[in-house]
């Protein structure tokens, strides 16, 4: 038996505030056996197994908090305009994939933000109709609130100048851009995935966050049914690298209740969460904001599922032990959400249930006391993305946006994560916007909400693990899963060390 045992060795974190730090951890079937010193474990299993990394830092597994993970997957053979800093940039990598796809063939992408194109306004579709009349173009907004197309995409959709805005969506004019529930005109012309196709794509998406140290991840809704279907095959066959925490959308929750689904943990693939869309994003004005809304004039964004659906829908959710899980962007829109959970806390609590709001990006200074108690799923990386734009959208509210610090003072718990594929799971610049605020101009947002390492690697290991129920997770201690993440030095080059 001893023989199945390993000692590793290595300077250890434990965020078990009873043995903050170790030398050393037994593992065996999958579990952390004991906690202690190198000589001391070795002495009691003398046979077992020894891994040496006495130069390296062992920590609870990383978990991405917010992905959208056979997404992003997928999004890994398409068309990257990440960076992109002009129209003719983002025309240049069109026109390179339309020269080796067969026409009719649609062409999809994302990644770009219109203020890093130069752009004020949204751009028509003949700028892609230059470089790409034969096929299909779809390109993604960075938030994936927004979709940019061509001529060619219109046609497959029969939008014309005359089609009316969907709910929760609008057609830009002069023809080209499509915000939010408008994308579905589109998108819903794609191709279906073949079953392999899903499978490849969620294979892709696990295998790379494994690559990059992380151990879990809370997959967000938002995807085709294919996409956790995938992942609950690779579940069963022993395949997929993460343990997955799952969110369906809200519209599917009575389907849920008919098939007797209920929150509950075991195996590497669980449901958890519903999901909720309050409001849109940033970059696609279309996050729902207080007066005086976007200072360049576009408004107050635009308002999603209506909050007395979040509480209807809420209820049913917390009944069958799944958590509301909301997109708030906008200062309306979590000042809204908060309201809306107000009405269900005694609800979840009575049901052991932690409402969370995703992103939580900009907020009154008077709604942060009012996330005590709740999750706040938030996502670093945007801020280097973000921070220009909000002094120049939003600077009445830049001292309270990406409020990490705030909200844990408050009594929030705090869950990193990087909503791939809308910016990559990079957790080494996770860790510099957490704790520098640095943005992509140079600047610092709100220095005073910045963070220590200790505190990102809490957010991105235990906080993730309370979210989701984890009793086991993100934590170093008899009992816990034998998931780590090995660092030459914190927030510095990572990987995975599952058992």
């Amino acid at each position: 038996m001893t023989a199945l045992l390993t000692v590793i060795h290595a300077r250890t974190l434990t965020l078990d505030d009873a043995q903050p730090e170790a030398q050393a951890v037994l593992v065996g079937a999958g579990r952390v056996l004991a906690v202690g010193s190198a000589d001391e474990l070795r002495a009691v299993v003398p046979r077992a197994e020894v891994l040496d990394h006495r130069d390296l830092l062992l920590t609870p597994g990383l978990c991405d908090a917010h992905i959208h993970l056979v997404m992003y997957g997928a999004s890994l053979g398409e068309v990257n305009l990440a960076g992109a800093r002009s129209v003719a940039e983002v025309q240049a990598r069109v026109a390179q994939r339309a020269a080796t796809t067969p026409a009719g063939t649609w062409i999809r992408g994302g990644g770009f933000l219109l203020s890093e194109l130069g752009l004020t306004g949204y751009p028509p579709a003949t700028l892609l109709d230059d470089v790409s009349p034969h096929h299909p173009v779809l390109l993604y907004s960075r938030d994936h609130h927004m979709t940019w197309v061509n001529s060619a995409a219109l046609r497959a959709a029969g939008i014309t100048d005359t089609t009316p805005d969907p709910e929760g969506g609008k057609i830009v004019r002069p023809l080209g851009c499509l915000l939010e529930g408008a994308s579905d005109l589109v998108a819903a012309c794609l191709p279906d995935p073949s079953d392999a196709e899903w499978l490849a794509h969620a294979r892709a998406g696990a295998d790379d966050l494994a690559a990059r140290g992380f151990v879990s991840a809370h997959t967000m809704a938002y995807e085709e049914i294919g996409a956790p279907r995938a992942l609950q095959t690779l579940a069963a066959r022993g395949e997929l690298p993460l343990r997955i925490w799952a969110c369906l959308p809200h519209q599917r929750l009575e389907h849920a209740r008919d098939l007797g689904l209920a929150g509950s943990a075991g195996g590497r693939f669980q449901w958890g969460g519903v999901k909720f869309f309050a409001d849109g994003a940033l970059g696609s004005r279309t996050a729902w904001l207080h007066a005086p809304g976007f200072a360049d004039g576009s408004g107050t964004g635009i308002a999603l599922d209506p909050p007395e659906l979040i509480v209807e829908r809420g209820r049913e959710a917390i009944a069958l032990g799944l958590t509301p899980v909301t997109h708030a962007i906008g200062d309306r829109a979590n000042t809204e959400v908060l309201d809306a959970y107000d009405q269900l806390r005694a609800d979840a609590d009575a049901r052991g249930v932690r409402l969370r709001i995703e992103h939580a990006q900009h907020l009154r200074p008077q709604d942060v006391p009012r996330f005590r108690g709740l999750t706040a799923s938030v996502q670093p990386i945007h801020l280097q993305a973000d921070g220009p734009m909000i002094r120049s959208l939003l600077p009445h509210v830049e001292a309270s946006s990406y409020a990490f610090r705030a909200l844990r003072d408050a009594g929030a718990v705090l869950a990193f994560g990087s909503d791939a594929p809308v910016a990559p799971p990079d957790v080494r610049a996770t860790f510099a916007a957490a704790v520098t605020r640095v943005d992509d101009a140079g600047e610092r947002l709100a220095p005073g909400e910045a963070m220590t390492d200790l505190d990102v690697l809490r957010a991105y290991t235990r906080g993730p693990a309370i979210a989701a129920g984890w009793h086991d997770e993100g934590v170093i201690r008899p009992g816990a899963r034998a998931a780590f993440t090995l660092w030459d030095k914190l927030g510095g080059n990572a990987r995975a060390l599952v058992f």
